[in-house]
């Protein structure tokens, strides 16, 4: 069986799965069985959709519900062919497309509600109505549309539902009438219960507690999230909100959220996700982000939803399209919820086997096959996964997305983000304030200006971007940046303004307390003397009483001292006894105590088994004994044991009973130690203490409880032994203490009389002290009152003549704290959106601004200013002081980047931000990268984590992703501390990092996304800012002590400032911190009155440093005029970037250059005539300097613009005027009629018209009609420039005379221009530098790149490698690559060696290799460092003008360009000055050396005039050819070398080699050939022999007589600047064309360099080829019915025309199906009825600008007409054949008309050769022109007449009958009719004749056909001419079929 291939088409895109765009092609289709699926009809739509809602409604619903179904069905039917009717996908509304999705996202929103919540019909009604707004609405993008759709949805629920939408929504609206506004009001939705388990989708009419339940789920996410976010919810995000949430309960719901970055898409989509409780899922880009990362992401969420079964979310955003391709799986996903090929086989593998266990897991019955377990995953993940687009749609690229990937649009509902509502601004701006102060009037005008800002940089932005191309963004977030900004300054500066404030006033009052205080003291201090005589007396008195007292009690001492020293004595006595007594004692006393120790060891247990031993061991008994002989006990009397009849005495019995006494132990520890019997003592010493075994060691062994009473025995004896020896002294002792007791009664009592008396004099001691004290109390209170009135004086005296001041400081506070609300407000206006603007409209706008606020009575000042308000003098002292311009924009700018809220990006094309960042942040170790580092990353953290600042240099367009969250400030807290995420890395977030990032683009295009995140910053150099950096260079040089001193005072008098401020804050501080009374405080007053001493002395030095710093001044600023000059060049030389990017120049070059030109000019003592000088040398230096990097056609527009330019400074150019030279004014209908049409084209009219309104030009139209044939002398002259203008008008000089001739003679211009540049800066700027390799090889260094800026053609490798031989670095020390795929890290490596070994690297077609560019870059940035680098090592760069060219090389590199030098005198210059002509060896090395000399000029003529004819257009050459160098150093050495060998000069072989091979090795066009062999022979011909052989009519150009090499180079620099069209063999016609074309180039490429001129508004685009569509459609005939022609006109033998006709016929059939297709297709495509395809678009902008798109071209005959013009002439061809088929062959034929002109030509021939039957390849054609210009009375007899050929190069006489030359300004001839005469070509004879080649269009050059002519080229007429045919075709005379207009 067969398998049949089948694929899903889509008629109008093509695969439904796949890409594209574009019919599919039949040698698709042809291998395919097609079958068309038509669009379903209502009638199964409605059956399907009806059966869907009948299951519903029939799950217990009410029964009525089941009729309502069906009505809902229809009305949604009705709803959705309204939609794809009106709503059609144009241009701007590319996704406008609907389809059955949308249809059924409608049935299924509605399916949500169960029937619980669904009661009413309203309510049905109500559901449905969100629904169709959610599914159609919110795509739409204008109020028109949703305003169509509201009336849809009104008339839709009145005509299916019977239901008017006021019954239904009554409760939405307080007035009863719904307009489209309420229904945003109508919410539904299951978020309303957060706490519910079940979420039940429900209408909610609580909009109060909605706002509510929103913000608790915010507040709740951002409890949980690291990424907290700050959001309002007002409705316009609720209702976001609610859409998103609303599709995320769908399955398979998918969202494309549309808006610019910043409008909240991303915000919305996280807070939707977490009401949902879905994860979210989104990549992380970083900077190696790859294809193989993206698949890795998306396994990683196929995953999670499919195995996992975690219902996520899956945020994409544009910005993370890092590739196509990502779109393109996005789209798979979308529409299969699967990616082909994702899973490589062993993760398919293992996928599956999870799928089975889940699948046994949830009881699914599957196959167990893996095709089916993977189909149950891709189940999975569309039921899990909800994937959400953000999308921006600004640029093409979100157009061809959805163009591209339908499945954006098929599988997603549609959100798009609008700019915020009115309310919305407000409500956040009310929301933000709320907690600000203000007073509610205020409060109410500060939203409503904050409302103004953002619409009115709207505006400003659309004008920055009309005028200067500019982009700049107003998003929410610019708004949000505002209101933060806003908030956050003015609570600081309020605070800082009210600190300082307070400070004046404590101050204030200090200073008028202590004023006040010197009247009291002084009545204090007058009042205290008196008091102070009287205690002073008192205490005299005193003193003498004291004094009498105190011989007594010295009496009284006396005895005293006597009886004590007596008691002492004995007193001595009884201690010594006592000391003894208790020495005697320590020794028993230790033992005493470690026995009582020993006896509380013991215990009773103890005692009883000693008690309970019947036989006791020996020692135990002896113990026992000598206890009892202590205790007094007797013993018993016992017979021996032993048996030896004796009584022996028995201690243990009593012992026994001893031990049996309860209190025995307590009896032992009371013993009476002190009264021991003698007897008892006697018998233990003798009995015990010596006895062996009476040992407390050896007693152990046999009973613990013996050891401790054997202890106490022993102590016992111890104490006793002492105890006898201390009792007799313890008696002496007392004996001596009762005798010292009686002699201390005695001694009391004599104590106690000298008490009395001492108490007396104590007494009178104490009274005197306490008077003493007053005394001195008082003293200290009089000096204390003399000191305080002496501070107050010191105050007053010190600080009075600060209060006046102060008081009007703390006034002029007060003014400022009421103000700040104002100027805080205008000043973070400026913050958050002026910072990209340039100076001129960020004036502008605040301009505005603060006209508004004070329309509005917001208090603010009258002389706002940035820095008045935000600024610190001191910081910006410091930032000027580190680079940054002194300027007030570029001080602005720096207060901008300080208080931002986000980081500043700078544009910085002059590196003026970087130089100011490095100095300003140099000591807080500030670390610069870039992207291109590999490092940067790590740089990043660790900055971040230590707190230091990072300067990011040179970025691009597009910001690494990385960076994102540094740029958001995503922080989160954990613990207490700040971390951020970046990458795959948390770190620790210091809050002192701090981040710069600059750009050297000129014109960056930030889109929004990256601008919100950003504070975009324009810090290009100002005027201001430049001059006076040139200033302070100019005097550093010229007056370098000056500069020195001026440089010293400007840190001194910043320190000076510095200090001043200090001090005075330190005495505010001081005051204000002083408690109480400030005279008491001594420490304060020093230090006031040193600070303010101090401060005088600084003062003091401060008006010595201004007084000098204005002397300087006054020197410095005689140089002035030098700054001024040189920024107003800098200026002029910045704006040629416009024009090519190729032409870029740093500050660091041009300052570079200043500073050789102050050291390199003429000096004088003179100040006037030394700035001439430096101003003479430095303007010429430049113009050389840049003339070098520009091409020919630039060279001259530079020269103008620098004249202009200068003029301008000097106020000498009135703009209107300059723009009309450039413009020639605004075209506006011209009332006036022309009053010399025969010679003055209705333009030029219309221009002196136009000229006439000009305010130095008044009158000129009245005077030309008055005066036409003075002025007709003027527009007839070969040099208009050069005479004078008839009557008033000969007095107008300068750009108003360039004026005048530009309307009469707009040829003439160029050297108008250069007449008027050489009147105000001199000749030299007329002319370009010649090519000077060495001059440009000695300003490089080895850092230095030089840059070959190629043109076609040129070709500098022979000039470089001679050059580098010439230097000695020839052969190997030169290498040479060609970049392009793969190369780069060759290169990289040679120029690594040739950096040490000081070689040379030559790098060709940089443009090849933009890829590689960034790598070049850091190369030379990093690697090519003088430290590293050879001196001799030079770094080559060849490169056509390409945008990707690094900025930093070009800035800093040497430029050169090597084209062939604009004008016949700068190229034999050249010529002659270069290798190898320049070389004096070369030059005299030939033996023949008069004819050498002459063969060499005439070669160099040559040359010079192959080149120069290119100029000319097809006139020059059909096709430009790059002749070069090579050709002319190669024929030189051949003429040499055939000199050197041949006699007679070989011009035959001399032409070949050159003409032939050398330059006609390029030639492809054989009339060109036969042109360049014409010219050549002029020069190589005998008579080149004779002296002064005149090379060109005129008696200018001759070959000079044999002479010096010198005298060729004076001859040559002799020689007119503007070449005769003669010298080149061309009429003076031939001028005009070329120098219009050259006049347009110049005034088109100053226009680049100026801001655009805003044009008035019109139609739209789409508006205008609508129009022009319909107006071609109705002029297109219908095609051509070959059927019917081929029976009128059959093939037949005798006439070849009927084929002839036929073939045409088919061709322009062809065309004219093209073109109405596409025209139709277009005007389709315009309404949106059709996808805007890329061949529509292309035929949308071609027509937009007039040219033939290039679809039609495809299909067309050759033509260079304009578009009205192709469309005229084709209606005119397709009328000729019209005529030719109604009324039969023409008599004259349009040869012209033809689509393929060589048919007609071989029908004639044919015609004639059957006729006569002769072989058609004998046959050619003779020409007669007749005397009939338009129509013959009938055809001829054989051939044809022909018409419809114009003459180029010369006219038709009609009076000869043959060519001649043109008529003067008369470019175009037209020919006669010519009769084509057929016959036998071997018969004709060619004679005076000139073969003119026939083209069918004026550019003659087409591509090679097979019979080896152009495809342009017809054939060639023979014209007959009493002139040679090289004269003819030097002149380039052909005829063409067609002009171009």
């Amino acid at each position: 069986m067969a398998a049949a291939p089948l694929a899903p088409l889509n008629p109008t895109v093509g695969l439904v799965a796949g890409k594209p765009t574009c019919d599919v092609s039949w040698r698709f289709t042809r291998h395919l069985n097609v079958t068309s699926i038509n669009a379903f009809e209502d009638e199964i739509l409605t059956k399907i959709f009806s059966a869907i809602a009948d299951w519903h409604f029939g799950k217990g619903f009410d029964v009525m519900f089941l009729r309502y179904g069906k009505m809902l069905v229809q009305a949604t039917m009705t709803i959705y062919r309204a939609a794809v009717e009106n709503f059609l996908p144009t241009p701007s509304k590319s996704h406008y497309v609907f389809n059955l999705r949308d249809f059924s996202r409608v049935v299924q929103g509605v399916l949500l509600c169960p029937h619980s919540r669904l009661q009413e019909v309203e309510k049905l009604i109500r559901l449905w109505v969100h629904e169709v707004y959610r599914v159609f609405y919110d795509r739409l993008i204008d109020e028109e549309d949703r305003q169509v759709f509201f009336n849809l949805v009104k008339e839709t629920t009145s005509n299916c539902f019977k239901h008017t939408i006021e019954k239904v929504l009554i409760h939405l609206s307080p007035t009863g009438k719904i307009v489209d506004d309420n229904i945003h009001s109508l919410f539904f939705g299951d978020y309303f219960k957060p706490d519910s388990d079940l979420k039940i989708y429900d209408e909610i009419t609580d909009l109060k507690q909605l706002t509510v339940v929103m913000e608790y789920y915010l507040d709740e996410f951002n409890n949980i999230s690291k990424a907290p976010m700050s959001l309002v919810m007002f409705r316009f995000a609720i209702e976001h909100i609610s859409r998103i949430c609303r599709v995320l309960k769908q399955d398979k719901g998918h969202l494309l959220l549309v808006g610019i970055g910043g409008s909240g898409r991303q915000s919305a989509s996280k807070l939707s996700t977490f009401m949902n409780s879905y994860e979210l899922y989104q990549i992380e880009i970083t900077k190696s982000y790859s294809n193989l990362d993206w698949r890795e992401d998306l396994k990683k969420i196929m995953l999670q939803v499919g195995v996992a079964t975690k219902s996520t979310v899956f945020l994409f955003a544009d910005n993370q399209v890092k590739d196509e391709s990502f779109v393109e799986d996005i789209n798979m996903l979308l529409n299969t919820g699967d990616v082909p090929n994702i899973f490589p086989a062993d993760e398919k593998a293992d996928l599956v086997e999870k799928m089975q266990t889940a699948a046994r897991t949830v009881g699914e019955k599957i196959e167990v096959t893996p095709l089916s377990m993977y189909n149950f995953f891709i189940e999975r993940v569309k039921k899990n996964l909800h994937i959400v687009l953000a999308m921006s749609p600004i640029g093409d690229a979100f157009r061809n997305r959805l163009r591209m990937f339908p499945s954006l649009i098929n599988c997603c509902t549609i959100d798009w983000f609008h700019s915020w509502p009115t309310d919305a601004l407000e409500l956040v701006a009310n929301k933000f304030l709320e907690d600000v102060e203000l007073d509610d009037n205020i409060r109410k005008s500060v939203v409503s200006m904050c409302k103004y800002f953002q619409e009115s940089v709207k505006e400003l932005s659309l004008d920055f971007y009309n005028t200067l191309r500019r982009h700049n963004y107003v998003t929410p977030t610019s708004y949000l940046e505002l209101i933060l900004t806003f908030k956050t300054l003015l609570n600081s500066k309020r605070q800082e303004v009210d600190m300082i404030r307070s400070r004046y006033l404590t101050g204030l009052q200090k200073l008028d307390f202590a004023a006040s205080q010197v009247a009291v003291m002084q009545v204090e201090l007058t009042a205290l003397q008196p008091q102070l005589i009287h205690t002073s007396e008192e205490t005299a008195n005193m003193m003498v009483k004291i004094e009498e007292e105190t011989i007594q009690v010295d009496a009284k001492k006396l005895l005293v001292q006597a009886d004590e020293k007596e008691s002492n004595a004995a007193a001595a006595i009884a201690q010594g006894i006592k000391d003894e007594c208790e020495g005697d004692l320590a020794e028993a006393m230790p033992a005493l105590e470690a026995a009582l120790a020993a006896l509380d060891t013991l215990n009773p247990a103890d005692i009883s088994l000693v008690k309970s031993m019947q036989n006791p061991p020996g020692p135990v008994k002896l113990v026992m004994e000598s206890i009892c002989v202590m205790k007094g006990m007797r013993p018993e009397r016992k017979p021996d044991p032993s048996g030896s009849g004796k009584m022996i005495e028995d201690y243990w019995g009593v012992s026994r009973k001893i031990l049996g006494d309860l209190k025995f132990l307590e009896s032992l520890k009371t013993y009476d130690k002190d009264n021991i019997p003698g007897p008892v003592m006697r018998r233990i010493r003798e009995r015990f203490i010596d006895h062996p075994d009476f040992q407390p060691a050896v007693i152990k062994n046999v009973s613990s409880a013996c050891e401790g009473l054997c202890k106490w025995v022993r102590a016992m004896e111890v104490y006793d032994r002492v105890a006898k020896v201390v009792a007799p002294k313890r008696e002496r002792l007392r004996e001596a203490e009762g005798k010292l007791d009686i002699q201390m009664q005695k001694l009391n009592l004599k104590r106690a009389e000298l008490k009395l008396v001492e108490d007396r004099l104590q007494a009178l001691n104490d009274e005197f002290e306490e008077m003493n004290t007053k005394k001195i109390t008082l003293e200290e209170n009089i000096e204390i009152c003399s000191q305080k009135l002496v501070r107050a004086e010191k105050l007053i005296s010190g600080l009075g003549g600060e209060k006046d001041r102060w008081k009007e400081a703390a006034r002029q506070l007060g003014v400022r704290y009421t103000n700040l609300t104002g100027d805080v407000l205008v000043s973070a206006g400026t913050v958050a959106y002026l910072g990209a603007f340039t100076v001129d409209y960020r004036a502008k706008c605040q301009q505005q601004w603060l006209a508004q606020c004070r329309d509005r009575a917001i208090p603010g000042s009258r002389d706002f200013s940035l820095s008045n308000t935000l600024g610190d003098p001191i910081k910006t002292r410091a930032w000027k002081i580190a680079g940054l311009p002194v300027d007030s924009f570029s001080i602005d700018n720096g207060i901008i980047v300080s208080n931002s809220r986000r980081w500043a990006l700078m544009i910085d094309p002059q590196g003026q931000a970087n130089k100011w960042v490095k100095n300003m942040e140099k000591a807080n170790k500030l670390a610069v990268t870039k992207f291109s580092d590999s490092n940067y990353v790590r740089t990043l953290e660790n900055a971040l984590q230590l707190g230091t600042p990072v300067l990011l240099e040179n970025v691009g367009a597009e910001l690494d992703a990385f960076i994102e969250p540094i740029l958001l400030k995503s922080t989160f807290r954990q613990q207490g501390v700040e971390y951020m995420r970046l990458g795959e890395n948390i770190i620790e977030y210091s809050r002192d990092f701090k981040l710069y990032i600059t750009t050297r683009w000129r014109n960056p295009h930030y889109l929004p996304e990256i601008a919100v995140k950003v504070c975009l910053l324009n810090f290009m150099i100002t005027p201001l800012g430049l001059q006076d950096q040139l200033l302070g260079i100019v005097a550093a040089k010229e007056k370098p002590e000056l500069e020195e001193k001026k440089n010293k005072l400007i840190l001194e008098s910043a320190r000076n400032k510095k200090q001043l401020k200090e001090i005075e804050d330190k005495i505010l501080e001081v005051l204000s911190l002083s408690e109480g009374n400030i005279l008491e405080d001594e420490t304060a007053i020093k230090v006031l009155s040193s600070s303010k001493e101090l401060s005088e002395e600084i003062s003091e030095k401060q008006e010595i440093a201004t007084v000098t710093e204005m002397q300087i001044d006054q020197t410095r600023m005689g140089y002035k005029p030098v700054a001024v000059h040189s920024a107003t060049i800098f200026f002029c030389i910045s704006d040629l970037a416009n024009i090519e990017p190729m032409y870029q120049y740093s500050l660091t070059w041009f300052i570079s250059l200043y500073t050789q030109s102050l050291a390199h000019s003429k000096k004088s003592d003179n100040l006037e005539l030394r700035i001439e000088y430096i101003i003479q040398y430095f303007t010429l230096s430049i113009y050389n300097n840049v003339c070098r990097s520009l091409f020919e056609k630039d060279k001259l527009v530079f020269s103008l613009l620098l004249t202009i330019g200068i003029l301008k400074e000097k106020r000498l150019i009135n703009e209107e005027v300059w723009y009309f030279l450039l413009t020639g004014g605004v075209a506006l209908d011209n009332p006036f009629p022309n009053p010399v049409p025969e010679w003055l084209s209705e333009k030029a009219w219309a221009e002196v018209v136009r000229a006439s309104a000009l305010s130095g030009l008044k009158g000129l139209m009245e005077h030309l009609e008055e005066n036409a044939d003075s002025w007709k002398h003027i527009y007839d002259s070969a040099s208009p420039y050069e005479e004078k203008f008839p009557g008033i008008w000969k007095f107008v000089h300068g750009l108003e005379r360039m004026v005048i001739l530009r309307c009469l003679r707009p040829d003439k211009m160029i050297p108008a221009t250069r007449e008027f540049i050489a009147e105000h800066m001199g000749h030299v700027f007329t002319e370009s530098p010649t090519f000077d390799l060495q001059g440009s090889y000695n300003d490089s260094s080895c850092c230095t790149p030089l840059i070959f800026v190629l043109s076609p053609g040129a070709d500098p490798m022979a000039v470089l490698l001679k050059f580098a031989e010439d230097l000695g670095m020839g052969g190997n020390k030169t290498q040479i690559i060609s970049l392009g795929q793969g190369q780069g890290p060759i290169a990289a490596k040679m120029i690594n060696l040739a950096i040490k070994d000081g070689t040379w690297v030559v790098l060709q077609n940089c443009h090849l290799a933009t890829s590689w560019m960034p790598e070049l870059e850091k190369i030379c940035e990093e690697v090519i460092v003088p430290e590293n680098t050879k001196a001799s090592f030079r770094l080559w760069l060849t490169s056509y003008p390409s945008e990707k060219f690094p900025v930093s090389i070009l800035q800093n590199s040497i430029k050169m360009t090597n084209e062939p030098p604009k004008g016949l005198r700068a190229n034999l210059l050249r010529s002659y000055l270069n290798d190898p002509i320049s070389d004096p060896v070369f030059f005299q090395s030939c033996a023949k050396a008069v004819m050498w000399q002459k063969l060499l000029f005439g070669l160099c003529f040559f040359h010079a005039i192959v080149q120069e004819r290119r100029s000319f257009g097809p006139l020059g050459w059909n096709i430009p050819y790059e002749f070069n160098e090579s050709d002319l150093r190669i024929s030189i050495r051949q003429v040499q070398m055939f000199l050197n060998e041949y006699k007679e000069v070989p011009f035959d072989a001399l032409t070949y080699l050159t003409g032939e091979c050398n330059y006609g090795g390029r030639v492809t066009d054989d009339k060109d050939r036969r042109l360049l062999l014409s010219l050549l022979s002029t020069f190589y011909c005998k008579d080149i022999e004779r002296d002064y052989y005149y090379v060109a009519p005129g008696d200018i150009y001759y070959i000079p007589p044999h002479g010096s090499y010198q005298s060729y180079i004076e001859y040559l620099r002799n020689l007119p600047i503007s070449t005769h069209p003669e010298v080149f063999g061309l009429h003076e016609n031939a001028d005009i064309t070329k120098d219009n074309q050259e006049t347009n180039q110049l005034f088109q490429g100053v226009l680049l360099t100026l801001p655009r001129q805003a044009g008035a508004s019109g139609k739209s685009p789409q508006e205008v080829i609508e129009e022009l569509t319909q107006d071609i459609l109705s002029k297109l005939p219908k095609d051509f019915d070959l059927e019917v022609v081929m029976k009128l006109y059959p093939v037949v033998y005798e006439e070849s025309m009927n084929t002839v006709l036929r073939q045409e016929l088919f061709r322009f059939n062809r065309l004219t199906r093209v073109i109405r297709r596409s025209l139709i297709s277009l005007v389709r495509a315009i309404k949106g009825q059709v996808l805007m395809s890329s061949e529509l678009e292309d035929v949308f902008s071609s027509m937009l600008v007039g040219k033939v798109p290039a679809m039609w071209m495809a299909r067309s005959y050759p033509s260079l007409k304009p578009l009205g013009g192709y469309v005229a002439d084709l209606l005119a061809r397709l009328a000729f054949f019209q005529d030719w088929i109604a009324s039969g062959p023409p008599t004259v034929f349009w040869i012209s008309g033809f689509y393929f002109t060589q048919s007609f030509l071989t029908g004639v021939s044919q015609n004639y050769a059957r006729k006569y039957t002769i072989p058609i390849d004998h046959i050619g054609f003779e020409f007669e022109v007749t005397t009939q210009e338009t129509a013959m009375e009938s055809s001829p007899e054989d051939g044809a007449y022909i018409k419809g050929l114009f003459l180029e190069g010369a006219c038709w006489d009609r009076s000869t009958m043959q060519i001649n030359e043109s008529l003067p300004k008369i470019l175009y001839d037209p020919l006669p009719i010519i009769w084509l005469k057929p016959g036998r070509s071997a018969a004709f004879l060619h004679q005076d004749i000139y073969e003119c080649p026939v083209y069918k269009t004026s550019a003659r050059r087409g591509v090679l056909s097979t019979t080896g002519h152009s495809t342009n080229y017809v054939l060639s007429i023979e014209l007959p001419s009493d002139r040679p045919q090289k004269h003819w075709i030097n002149r380039g005379v052909a005829s063409l079929c067609q002009l171009d207009s």
